[in-house]
């Protein structure tokens, strides 16, 4: 069971969200951040989130601004507008009554949960399944067209199946965004999913976020995933390993 959600971006433009419903009481709340630009309905955010709910926790998880059913261009976006979109889906969800205990992401999204995680209302705990320590380790995605991007300010870039125009400011805010002092200033139980034969984003960024995190810190190993989760059974898994961590961190406010 799903509802189909909207809310304002820190930007301006509207967000569209699905809300995974529990089929029965929940027995929390939660926000989840999809990767680089992969959208909601991604299989690593649809299947976790999916899994969640009938696990008792309700999850919002929505597209970042220009992709899927979101309004806005996405080249105005940028890390940094990312993380504050990541704020305002916690902020939506506490006012409509069911505040977020937990806030995860994948990948890229991972990384942006890191950085918003203490101002996010209401949130107890995070989790990060895949994710980078280094926000700019999406720049070799885009490599290609940087030499356009710096000369004329924006270039266009193919994904997916799709034309993306990135922008000079976007990249210079993912260069500038540094995520040590986040970790380590958490201060929330966290909970780090990542892959060995993670081809995409290495297993040291796992250890390197777990090094940098103070406890309560957990990692598990998602043994046999690829980056994306398509495999048989792989969101699912990891879906299932968030829903027993956060029992802890559930319950009556």
């Amino acid at each position: 069971m799903a509802e189909r959600v909207t809310f304002p971006s820190a930007t301006g433009p509207m967000l569209a969200g699905v809300i995974d419903l529990p089929d029965g009481p929940a027995r929390g709340w939660g926000v989840f951040s999809h990767g680089f630009t992969l959208g909601k309905d991604s299989p690593a955010a649809a299947r976790i989130c999916k899994q969640l709910a009938s696990d008792g926790i309700g999850m919002l998880r929505f597209d970042a601004l220009g992709l899927g059913g979101s309004e806005g261009d996405w080249g105005d976006g940028s890390f940094t507008v990312k993380v504050n979109d990541i704020i305002e889906a916690c902020k939506f969800m506490a006012e409509r009554g069911t505040p977020a205990d937990i806030l995860a992401g994948h990948s890229w999204g991972g990384a942006a949960v890191l950085a918003a995680a203490r101002e996010c209302p209401g949130v107890r705990a995070v989790v990060t399944v895949g994710a980078p320590i280094d926000p700019a380790h999406v720049e070799h995605q885009y490599d290609a067209c940087l030499e356009q991007v710096f000369a004329e300010g924006s270039g266009q870039w193919m994904v997916g199946g799709k034309t993306l125009t990135l922008k000079r400011a976007f990249v210079e805010d993912v260069r500038e965004a540094k995520l040590h002092h986040k970790i380590k200033g958490l201060k929330l139980p966290l909970l780090i999913l990542h892959s060995p034969t993670d081809n995409t984003v290495g297993i040291q960024n796992a250890s390197d976020i777990f090094r940098t995190a103070r406890h309560p810190r957990s990692f598990v190993s998602l043994e046999g995933s690829e980056h994306l989760l398509t495999g048989p059974g792989q969101a699912h898994r990891a879906g299932r390993i968030i829903g027993a961590w956060a029992d802890a961190y559930l319950g009556t406010r």
